[in-house]
């Protein structure tokens, strides 16, 4: 063990130090918590700057001392380093819009939801306990060293949340029924968007066996499936696939410039499967099932997109034509396989091809 991990006794040695863990606290959806301030949370935090394997951020910092909302329990997540699907973990929540600003992560502008353990908030209504500085296997340094791993061909290779989420969940097959007892009872999900998730998964693998080469059937069940959803005013079925053919470039209309703040809004399903391929991208860009209820609604540009650190790389990769996120646009885990209901509010990027400008709504 280091010297980071250990603290001087009077003999002039180090010994190990144990990490300082805050009473049990579950805090529900709608609670308003108080993030801890910063000597409390590094008490909590391992030589690498984690709790129970989760990486303290040095964007959340800035959150120190402030009281938020939970958005939402994060009992469950998705694993979008090694695609395995639903994850499982415990004693952790996401507050209310508090996503990180990537300016440790060379600005990244993905804005992710950020995780927080349970041992980082507090009761609005309890005190701060601060340790002695001398109890902490880990100062603000060493999280902000945490935050880069080395270089590789030249490239910065970071480490946050999002690079290291398998490290800190485990499997959770989509099948294990408990998990969606816990999205209702944590007030994640209501029960009717519970029983319209059922739905859709039903729908879905009947659609897909249906389409397959010898039988015909899948085009006249999704037509059905929208009829169904038109008279339930619900979406359209959201796996449908681009009409550009192989080999020929997809649209790329006039630029629209647009600015955080401006108002757009979000053209047609159908008229957005014009502009993908077969693979449903344009330019490079996945059109995700996720983004098919947010269309035809209207929406203020939060940001442009330009780098974002690939999580499975851990390296900065620059995203072409400055997609933009919408404010309150994200994937609602409503449509997603293997990962339904996943709780992580990952922001849709969006190609200008997709939008149009309007004037703001009254």
């Amino acid at each position: 063990m280091s010297a980071v991990g250990q603290s001087r006794t009077n003999a002039g040695r180090w010994s190990p130090v144990s990490i300082r863990r805050p009473g049990s606290f579950a805090p529900a959806v709608g609670d308003h918590v108080v993030v801890r301030s910063k000597h409390e949370i590094l008490a909590t935090l391992d030589e690498d700057g984690r709790l129970d394997g989760v990486p303290f951020m040095p964007e959340m910092f800035q959150y120190c001392g402030q009281r938020l909302q939970v958005f939402k329990s994060a009992h469950k997540t998705c694993d979008t380093v090694g695609r395995t699907g639903g994850r499982r973990l415990d004693s952790t929540v996401h507050l209310d819009d508090v996503r990180c600003d990537g300016n440790a992560h060379g600005t990244c502008d993905a804005a992710c939801l950020i995780f927080w353990k349970t041992a980082w908030l507090r009761p609005v209504d309890q005190r701060e306990v601060v340790p002695g500085i001398t109890e902490s296997v880990c100062t603000e340094a060493h999280v902000d060293a945490a935050a880069i791993v080395g270089t590789e061909d030249g490239a910065t290779i970071y480490s946050c949340q999002a690079t290291r989420l398998p490290e800190f969940t485990a499997p959770l097959d989509w099948s294990t029924l408990d998990q969606y007892v816990d999205d209702w009872r944590s007030g994640n999900e209501r029960l009717r968007t519970l029983a319209a998730g059922a739905v859709y998964v039903g729908a879905h693998g009947v659609i897909r066996r249906a389409n397959r080469p010898w039988i015909t059937l899948g085009p006249a069940l999704i037509r059905w499936y929208d009829r169904f959803q038109r008279l339930a005013k619900g979406v359209p079925f959201p796996r449908k696939w681009g009409s550009v053919p192989a080999g020929q470039r997809t649209p790329e209309p006039p630029p629209l410039g647009l600015q955080p703040g401006d108002f757009v809004r979000v053209k047609p399903y159908d008229e957005i499967l014009r502009t993908l391929d077969g693979d449903n991208k344009n330019r490079g860009l996945y059109f995700d099932a996720e983004e098919v209820p947010y269309c035809g609604g209207t929406y203020r540009v939060r940001s442009h997109v330009n780098r974002i650190v690939e999580e499975r790389s851990g390296r900065i990769i620059a995203l072409r034509g400055s997609p933009v996120i919408l404010e309150n646009v994200w994937c609602l885990g409503h449509y997603s396989n293997r990962r339904m209901f996943c709780p992580r509010a990952i922001y849709s990027f969006w190609r200008e091809a997709w939008l149009e400008r309007v004037d703001a709504p009254a």
